[in-house]
């Protein structure tokens, strides 16, 4: 298993839709493996393909809730349905998020609170999650990734801004950026 480099915001792969995986074969299993390496590695909770350069619709999850219940695994050309997303105003704490495409920066966007995952496995099994909270929240960011859309373009205002000024703080938002964990501090 490799650690894979991070693609930073600003590159195409993370702005175009990713494309189905047409079969599960050992190159598939190859970058899942590597994908859940570099995950741990950064750390994160969730990593999508196209964030270490694959324009596939895959994504690897792993979080561990209140409770110490680990929920992990591979999404394979996913479908999600989200509930409707609540309205009021956001709470900075409890729904910030962050991204390993945008790292060291949180800003907070609203989620639907319950979202439902199915896709496939890596022994090409379908499954269905039922999620509620972060898992949620977790399942709609990566989600997103395939279709070529980063949370940083969901953000209101005066975040969106915020992040803008982030991005361009850094000299990032160009294409062949990206980061390698364990080797590379971007966090701050």
């Amino acid at each position: 298993m490799t650690v894979l480099p991070i693609i930073i915001t600003g590159d195409p792969v993370l702005h175009t839709p990713a494309e189905e995986v047409a079969q599960i074969d050992d190159h598939v299993r190859a970058l899942v493996a590597d994908m859940i390496e570099t995950m741990i590695a950064a750390p994160g909770v969730g990593l999508a393909a196209p964030q270490v350069g694959v324009r596939e619709r895959i994504f690897v999850f792993r979080w561990e809730d209140e409770d110490g219940a680990l929920h992990e695994g591979t999404a394979i050309n996913p479908e999600l349905w989200i509930a409707p997303i609540p309205l009021g105003a956001l709470d900075e704490d409890d729904e910030s998020e962050g991204c390993l495409s945008i790292p060291g920066e949180r800003f907070p966007l609203r989620r639907s609170d319950r979202a439902i995952l199915r896709a496939t496995d890596l022994d090409g099994s379908r499954y269905e999650i039922d999620a509620e909270g972060w898992l949620a929240r977790i399942f709609q960011h990566e989600y997103d990734h395939l279709d070529g859309v980063l949370y940083a373009d969901r953000l209101a205002h005066p975040h969106d801004k915020e992040v803008v000024r982030a991005v361009k703080k850094r000299s990032w938002g160009s294409p062949g950026r990206s980061w390698l964990p364990g080797v590379d501090n971007l966090e701050g």
